[in-house]
C-alpha cells in the first residue's frame, strides 16, 4: 500500500520545488537571464509570504549549508597560485579601488537611510562583490573572457573572492564580541588563527595532499567524493576554529588549487554545487517574510541604482587613470555592475552570528535580484551601449591612452602590408602566418596583450588595438592593404567593423569568417563581402581526405 504521507512528505516537497525551479529556469533563459535569478524567485515564491510551499526545513537548511560549501569550496579550487602572483596591476588597482569605494559609499548612503552601524556595514560590504559564475559565463558566450577587457574583469573578481573570505573571517572574529567592532585583543587573535592556519594549509599542500590525491584519482569516484568530503570537513572544522563555515571550505577548495587534479574535480563539482544552491535560495525564500521585503524596496531600488552606475564608473574612472581607453574601461565595469551570490551569503552569515536581522538579508536579496537582471541585459549588449554613451565618456580617457598605446605598433609597419587580419585567435593566427609562407605581406590586429607579444615574438607585424573601436582604428592606413579579414567572433563585433571600414573608405576588399549560418544569412546582403565558413570548410576538407583513405585500392586514382 502507498503511504498517504507521501503526497504531503518532504520527497514529495523536494518534487515540487525542483519542478518549479525547472520552469522558472526555463523561463529564465528564453530571457536571456542566469538561473541564479530564478533560484531567487523560487525561493521567494516557496516562502512564507506568497505559496509556503516549505514545511521541510531541517532537510532544506542542511543541504543549504553544503551548498553554501561546495560554493566556497569551488571558488577556493579556481584560485592557483601561480594565477594570483600574476594578478596585473591594473586588477589589483581596479579591485582595490572598487572595493574600498563602494564600501565607503555604500556605507554611508545605508546610514542615510536610517539603518544601524552593524546592518550597514554588512550590506556596504555585501555590495562589493561580483557573481563569477555569471560573468565568467557571459563573457565566455560572447568570446570576451581572453579579451583585455575579459582578463582584467577575471583579475578583479579574483581580488574580490579573496576579499569575501577576508571579510567572513574578520566578521566571524566579532563573533563573541556581540555585534560591536572590537579591539586589537580580537585582531591579534585573528591574525594568530590566520597564521596557524596557513601553516597547516602549506603542510598539507607541499607533503601530504599531493600524494593522497595521486591515489586516489585511480578512481573518479573516489576522487569526487574525497573532494565533497575535504570541503565539507574543512567548513566544519573552520568554523570549530573560530573561522566559518564558508572561510573553511574556501581553504579547503585553495589547498587543492595548485595540484593537477583540481580540472577534473572542478568540472565534476560544478553541477552539484548549482543544484545544492538551489536549495540555498530556497532556504532564504522560506526566511523572508513579505513585509519584510515590502519595507526595502525603495533602499534596495537606490542601492540597486548606486551598484548600476557607481560601480561601473569608479572602475572606468581607476582604468582611464591608468591608461586605458574608454571603452575598455566601460566593457570592464560593466562586470562589477551587480552583486552576487556571495553579497547574500555573507549577510546570512552575518544572520547566523547574530550581528545583524532579516531586514539586511531582505535588502540585500531584492538588490541582487534587480542588478544582476539588469547587468547581465547590460553585459551582453555592451558594444551598442558603448557606442551610444562613448562621447560622454571621453572624461574617462586621456588625451594619450598610454598604457594601450605602447603596445600599439608603429603604424609604418602596416604600410606595407597586403593583408590586415582583425582577430589573431587560434584561427586568425593560423591564417596569418599561412598568408605570410605563401609570400603575403601580413599585418595583424588583435585586442590581447598576450596574443600581441606572441605574435611579434614569432615575426608577424600586429597592432595592439580594438577593432571596434573608430579612434584607433582612425590610426591605421587602412586604404593601403588591398585585403581586410576579420575573424572576429560575434555578428556584433564584424557589424561594427564594416561600419568603421566604411567610414574610412576602405577601398579594398573584405573577408569575413562566419561561425554559424545565422551569421552567414545576416552578411550576406551586404555588397562587396565575402564570407568563408572556417568549420564547414574544415570538415569538407576532413571527409573528403577520409574518403580517399576509406576508399577500397582499385578505386584510388
Amino acid at each position: 500500500m502507498s503511504d498517504p504521507n507521501l503526497a504531503t512528505g518532504p520527497f514529495m516537497e523536494m518534487a515540487s520545488l525542483l519542478g518549479l525551479t525547472a520552469a522558472a529556469g526555463l523561463l529564465a533563459i528564453k530571457l536571456r537571464q542566469p538561473v541564479l535569478i530564478a533560484y531567487m524567485l523560487v525561493g521567494i515564491l516557496a516562502g512564507p509570504s506568497f505559496f509556503g510551499l516549505v514545511k521541510a526545513h531541517d532537510q532544506i537548511d542542511l543541504l543549504a549549508q553544503m551548498g553554501v560549501a561546495v560554493l566556497l569550496f569551488v571558488v577556493g579550487l579556481k584560485l592557483d597560485i601561480s594565477h594570483v602572483r600574476h594578478i596585473g596591476p591594473v586588477a589589483l588597482a581596479t579591485g582595490l579601488g572598487q572595493l574600498a569605494f563602494t564600501i565607503a559609499i555604500g556605507f554611508l548612503i545605508i546610514l542615510a537611510l536610517g539603518k544601524g552601524l552593524m546592518e550597514a556595514l554588512y550590506v556596504a560590504v555585501a555590495l562589493t562583490f561580483s557573481s563569477t559564475i555569471i560573468v565568467v559565463k557571459l563573457l565566455s558566450d560572447k568570446r570576451e573572457l581572453d579579451s583585455l577587457h575579459g582578463r582584467i574583469a577575471v583579475g578583479f573578481l579574483i581580488v574580490q573572492d579573496l576579499a569575501v573570505v577576508l571579510a567572513m573571517m574578520v566578521m566571524s572574529a566579532l563573533r563573541d564580541s556581540g555585534g560591536e567592532l572590537a579591539g586589537g585583543e580580537v585582531l591579534l587573535n585573528m591574525l594568530l588563527r590566520i597564521a596557524a592556519a596557513i601553516a597547516l594549509l602549506y603542510v598539507l599542500m607541499r607533503w601530504i595532499l599531493p600524494r593522497l590525491l595521486a591515489s586516489i584519482a585511480r578512481s573518479q569516484e573516489l576522487l569526487l567524493l574525497f573532494a565533497i568530503a575535504w570541503g565539507v570537513g574543512l567548513a566544519a572544522i573552520g568554523e570549530w576554529a573560530g573561522f566559518s563555515k564558508e572561510a573553511g571550505a574556501f581553504m579547503a577548495g585553495f589547498s587543492l588549487a595548485s595540484t593537477p587534479f583540481r580540472e577534473a574535480i572542478g568540472a565534476r563539482l560544478t553541477g552539484i554545487r548549482d543544484f545544492l544552491l538551489l536549495f540555498f535560495f530556497i532556504d532564504l525564500g522560506a526566511k523572508l517574510e513579505f513585509s519584510t521585503l515590502g519595507s526595502e524596496v525603495i533602499p534596495a531600488l537606490l542601492l540597486s541604482l548606486f551598484v548600476l552606475i557607481g560601480n561601473p564608473l569608479i572602475v572606468m574612472a581607476i582604468m582611464g587613470y591608468m591608461g586605458y581607453r574608454r571603452r575598455t574601461g566601460l566593457l570592464a565595469g560593466l562586470t562589477v555592475a551587480q552583486i552576487s551570490e556571495f553579497s547574500i551569503v555573507f549577510v546570512a552569515m552575518g544572520i547566523s552570528l547574530g550581528h545583524v536581522g532579516m531586514s539586511a538579508l531582505g535588502l540585500t536579496t531584492l538588490a541582487g535580484i534587480i542588478t544582476i537582471t539588469l547587468s547581465t541585459y547590460m553585459i551582453l549588449y555592451s558594444q551598442p551601449l558603448y557606442e551610444r554613451l562613448a562621447p560622454l565618456l571621453r572624461v574617462f580617457e586621456r588625451r594619450q591612452p598610454f598604457r594601450e598605446l605602447a603596445l600599439e605598433n608603429d603604424p609604418q609597419e602596416s604600410r606595407q602590408a597586403q593583408v590586415m587580419i582583425f582577430g589573431l585567435g587560434r584561427y586568425g593566427s593560423h591564417l596569418a602566418r599561412r598568408l605570410q609562407e605563401n609570400g603575403y605581406a601580413v599585418h595583424g590586429v588583435d585586442f590581447d596583450p598576450e596574443i600581441v607579444g606572441q605574435q611579434r615574438r614569432l615575426g608577424l607585424p600586429v597592432s595592439f588595438g580594438d577593432s571596434q573601436d573608430v579612434d584607433f582604428l582612425a590610426s591605421l592606413p587602412l586604404g593601403q592593404h588591398s585585403w581586410a579579414i576579420s575573424t572576429l567572433p560575434d555578428l556584433a563585433s564584424n557589424r561594427a567593423l564594416l561600419h568603421a571600414l566604411e567610414q574610412h573608405q576602405h577601398p579594398g576588399k573584405i573577408a569575413i569568417a562566419v561561425r554559424d549560418e545565422q551569421q552567414a544569412r545576416e552578411l550576406a546582403c551586404l555588397p562587396n563581402v565575402q564570407l568563408f565558413h572556417p568549420f564547414r570548410d574544415a570538415v569538407e576538407i576532413v571527409v573528403n581526405h577520409l574518403g580517399q583513405a576509406m576508399a577500397p585500392q582499385e578505386q584510388r586514382p
